[in-house]
């Protein structure tokens, strides 16, 4: 007798929905085909226990299993279930009557408990899309499938649980999210905050400059002068999420298996903070079976290097293409993969290997060029695409003891986001374009003219800083975004004396 089932498979981060055949036939075999990997390949054994330990009999026929399309490599252990069911039907032990109507879904453990999966999103959005019912699966990932609205979602326990919704015995208590109350619930959480943050205003201001146009920056500074305290701080004066950039974070951390059991929606952009060690893989993405990396982790949120000349210089030159295009490309052989990653970077570093270069108060014990060959650690190809240079000072015991309270991220965020409403104004006809940051060569000559008095000043400071066109197009960004924040129409001389202010640790200078 012959049943279908349906699943899917995450590829990217998107699903195909995949078909099971299950075939059950004279003889004793079990034949399973549809390019399945060795985790397909060893689920007749979790699926044997699993039917026999929860009181079905397990055919003793041959039974030939096709999934399809066959030219998709099918991974993981999300089939189990699917199968296990096909199985059960086409041997007439239970109902096949909706078995068209759900994609089902979950790993069997050998007593018939089901394990949540990664990658749920994704799949419930094709489902809608393909016309399904709804979706049969590990009650752990009922909450973040049932984001997508028009979906019935049965989040459950067991086997026998889906068996007996299946013919009629009992009804699995649908799982129904309020997308809009989930979203909103949380989105104003702050856990960290820029009140904390005792002095370094000159930090502070270049943070506000950052949030406001979606600008990269580097932090050079002696060790405990707060540069990791302030980039933890970043995302709580970012503009709140969007609900489509929520949908389209919390899909890439689905896929990643990122989202925690029992959540819905990622609500608070996301801060990533890999290790120095970190390899060039896990940073952009790949492997055999491609994942996303920490960047498009980073998607929609902040990238945080902490100690940039201890990456290896292989894992900071990949990040080169994707600061550009805002996406990364895995390219094997056989197949193509896009994962998004317009994430905004933020690096630290000490200035030396000892740390206490330019300190005020200590002596640096670093030997002659150490400093230079420290600092040539990082390319100037990369720091070109950084288009703020700060240097951060220590923290004057006067401050620290202070007891006047700082600016908080609140107030920040509000100047932060009527910024970013001029943005979206006047990039509202540009497809891509949303902050100042992303502005092309179309974007930068129509929206960042300047005057003869700023084209001297900005002549003059090319010269003496030795820089680059690139470096010229992120001094204009910089200085539009600068006026943005002072709700200014044009670019004046004082936005883009700022904005060239902050561009003064460019490599020559680094090192005196």
């Amino acid at each position: 007798m012959l049943v279908k089932t349906y699943g899917s498979a995450v590829f990217g981060i998107d699903a195909t929905t995949i078909t099971i055949e299950v075939n059950i036939d004279k003889g004793v075999n079990f034949i399973l085909v549809g390019l399945p990997d060795s985790a397909v390949k060893e689920s007749q054994q979790r699926i044997k226990a699993a039917i026999t330990n929860n009181g079905y009999k397990y055919p003793g026929k041959e039974i030939t299993i096709n999934m399809a399309p066959a030219d998709i490599r099918k991974e993981g252990s999300t089939f189990d279930l699917p199968i296990g069911i096909g199985i059960l039907a086409a041997s007439e032990q239970i109902n096949q009557d909706l078995l068209e109507e759900y994609i089902i879904l979950g790993e069997l453990s050998l007593d018939g408990s089901l394990k949540p999966l990664k990658g749920i999103l994704p799949i419930a959005l094709t489902a809608k899309k393909e016309g399904f019912k709804g979706i049969i699966l590990p009650k752990e990932n009922a909450t973040e499938a049932a984001i997508v609205d028009g979906l019935a979602i049965y989040g459950a326990s067991t086997i026998t649980e889906v068996i007996d919704f299946l013919n009629g015995e009992n009804n699995i208590e649908q799982t129904i999210v309020d997308i809009k109350a989930e979203f909103y619930k949380k989105l104003n959480e702050l856990h960290v905050d820029f009140r904390d943050v005792k002095g370094q205003q000159n930090i502070k201001r270049a943070f506000e400059i950052v949030a406001s146009g979606g600008h990269n920056v580097i932090l050079i500074g002696p060790p405990g002068a707060g540069k990791s305290m302030l980039a933890k701080r970043l995302p709580t004066i970012l503009p709140p999420m969007s609900l489509e950039e929520s949908l389209e974070t919390t899909k890439i951390h689905s896929v990643a298996g990122k989202v925690d059991a029992g959540a819905g929606l990622v609500t608070s952009r996301p801060f990533r903070k890999p290790h120095h060690t970190i390899s060039d893989v896990a940073l952009v993405g790949g492997g055999q079976y491609p994942q996303p990396g920490e960047i498009s982790l980073a998607h929609n949120g902040v990238l945080f290097l902490d100690e940039l000349p201890e990456y290896k210089r292989s894992v900071l030159e990949v990040m080169r293409q994707p600061l550009e295009d805002r996406q990364v490309t895995i390219s094997r052989a056989k197949f193509t993969v896009e994962y998004p990653a317009g994430f905004m970077l933020i690096a630290a570093m000490n200035p030396c290997p000892c740390g206490y270069y330019n300190h005020p108060e200590k002596e640096c014990v670093c030997g002659t060029g150490v400093v230079q060959n420290y600092l040539n650690k990082i390319s100037g190809p990369l720091l070109d695409r950084i288009d703020l240079h700060v240097e951060v000072t220590p923290v004057s015991f006067n401050e620290l003891a202070h007891d006047m309270p700082a600016e908080g991220s609140q107030d920040i965020r509000e100047r932060v986001v009527r910024a970013r409403l001029l943005q979206e104004d006047r990039f509202a006809k540009e497809s891509g374009v949303h902050c100042n940051a992303q502005m092309g060569s179309k974007e930068l000559r129509l929206h960042c003219r300047i005057d003869d008095s700023g084209n001297t000043i900005l002549k003059r400071a090319m010269d003496t800083l030795g820089l680059s066109a690139r470096a010229y197009d992120r001094i204009l960004k910089v200085a539009r975004t600068i006026a943005d924040l002072e709700q200014s129409k044009n670019i004046e001389t004082a936005h883009l004396a700022e904005a060239i202010h902050f561009r003064n640790l460019d490599r020559e200078n680094w090192a005196g």
